[in-house]
């Protein structure tokens, strides 16, 4: 492991990219942030339900209920989820239901990635590309939705503030050797300006407005989605969508999410 400073404060198109092991500081956060390269884990073992019949089922399942972009569904079924399921829970990885993980946070159901997902490929950048460009996630959790935005992107910077889950999602997602996957620990809230400006910006938690400075690292034709708390403790689904003349704002449909805090832990 080599210590030294990030020098990837690169704009324009994404691209695919084998990132070193290093230690970095994120632009204005208090604490050092660890990103790992994922390709040079040793390989996981897997849980006994690697099959891709299982998973085609589930995809099947979510096409009927609703209509989704098929490039989405495709990189659903690419996915393992039992890899990143609990051992106990493992006979329910490829229900439509959300499941603990630990530290009090949940893996999505899958229909709720594919929805978010398909809402993603809608923003400018994504049509124009195909492709959902460089993507900031903000909340990797046990990593399943980032192995998902592997095959969506071109470059995928994904942050987690519990350190355990950093831990839990290096691990799960070792086996898949995904290049072009970086994980950092760290304070979500803050986003990861260093590899800024993003296509794409989701998140997996939810707060009671979308953080200023995710809307400066999001490119102009790029789309962020987020839930967020309206009147009544409502939790909805909202867009922004940045322009050349400034942003767009949406709202969706209800949702359910842990709440978005700020620092790491």
């Amino acid at each position: 492991m080599s210590d030294d400073r990030a020098d990837d404060k690169r704009s324009g198109a994404a691209r695919s990219a084998k990132f070193p092991l290093r230690l970095e500081s994120m632009v204005r956060a208090p604490k050092t942030l660890v990103a790992c390269d994922l390709s040079e884990r040793a390989p996981a073992v897997g849980l006994g339900l690697d099959s891709a019949d299982v998973r085609r089922r589930m995809v099947e399942r979510l096409r009927l209920a609703n209509p989704h972009d098929a490039r989405v569904l495709q990189a659903v079924a690419d996915v393992p989820r039992h890899l990143f399921v609990d051992a106990a829970l493992v006979t329910q990885a490829y229900e439509d239901t959300s499941l603990p993980i630990g530290h009090g946070q949940t893996i999505s159901k899958p229909s709720v990635v594919a929805r978010m997902l398909d809402v993603l490929m809608q923003g400018v950048n994504a049509r124009r590309a195909g492709h959902l460009g460089r993507v900031l996630e903000i909340g990797t959790g046990c990593g399943y939705q980032a192995a998902i935005l592997c095959s969506l992107g071109r470059q995928v910077v994904s942050i987690e503030r519990i350190r355990g889950l950093y831990d839990k999602a290096s691990a799960n997602l070792a086996s898949l050797r995904l290049p072009q996957l970086r994980l950092v620990y760290g304070d979500g809230m803050l986003g990861h300006a260093p590899n800024a400006p993003y296509d794409s910006i989701i998140a997996a938690a939810c707060g009671a407005e979308v953080p200023i400075c995710w809307l400066d690292q999001l490119s102009v034709g790029g789309r962020l989605i987020a839930p967020v708390v309206g009147s009544g403790k409502r939790q909805t689904l909202v867009v922004v969508d940045r322009t050349e003349a400034g942003y767009q704002r949406t709202e969706h449909e209800a949702v359910q999410f842990v709440p978005l805090k700020s620092g790491s832990i």
